[in-house]
């Protein structure tokens, strides 16, 4: 027989070969999944992550970017979304000017827990060249809880698509240790 003239799956025989061996469970309870409910609920959450994007400067180009299709976010579950009451994300991008820090802390007040902030770009981290201006917050962790820093000025798509698979790791790993210590 000609290499050309074999078929696909020629001589196979099921059960034969490198395949392991049936676990317990699978023995005792077909078709069961055990898995801890904090672990589950976490793995739903860090694939679907509706951010609330808060543009105030340069890096908000950045993040809108981000969004579209050449980086698409979508691939990772994160849906831009325009009302804090369903977004469980806020990204902070850009400058924090003093006006805008009541609006900031409402709108994070507003989102269903649980919740998660990023800040991107130098100037939502820590002022970023406008540092120690009168009208500019040095960091929008003065305001409110920052989860992930994405460092940059302005940051690349690339970099805020890697502090949202950050992000994901921690609330996978915060999920596992709540188990752990429950």
């Amino acid at each position: 027989m000609e290499i050309g003239e074999m078929n696909l799956g020629q001589g196979y025989q099921p059960g034969r070969g490198n395949s392991p061996a049936d676990s317990v469970f699978n023995r005792a309870l077909p078709n069961a999944l055990t898995a801890k409910s904090d672990e589950l609920f976490a793995l739903a959450r860090k694939n679907s992550l509706w951010t609330l994007s808060f543009g105030l400067a340069c890096c908000a180009i950045e993040m809108i970017s981000t969004h579209m299709s050449h980086h698409d976010l979508d691939r990772f579950g994160v849906v831009t979304w325009p009302s804090p009451r369903q977004a469980d994300v806020m990204i902070v991008a850009g400058t924090v000017v003093k006006k805008m820090a009541d609006p900031i802390k409402l709108l994070y007040e507003q989102m269903p827990d649980p919740k998660w902030v990023i800040a991107m770009g130098s100037c939502a981290t820590n002022g970023g060249p406008y540092y120690r201006s009168y009208s500019v917050v040095m960091g929008v962790d003065h305001l409110i809880p920052v989860d992930v820093y994405v460092p940059g000025c302005p940051p690349r798509p690339e970099a805020l698509m890697h502090g949202i698979m950050q992000l994901q790791e921690k609330i996978q790993k915060d999920a596992a240790q709540s188990g752990e210590a429950g």
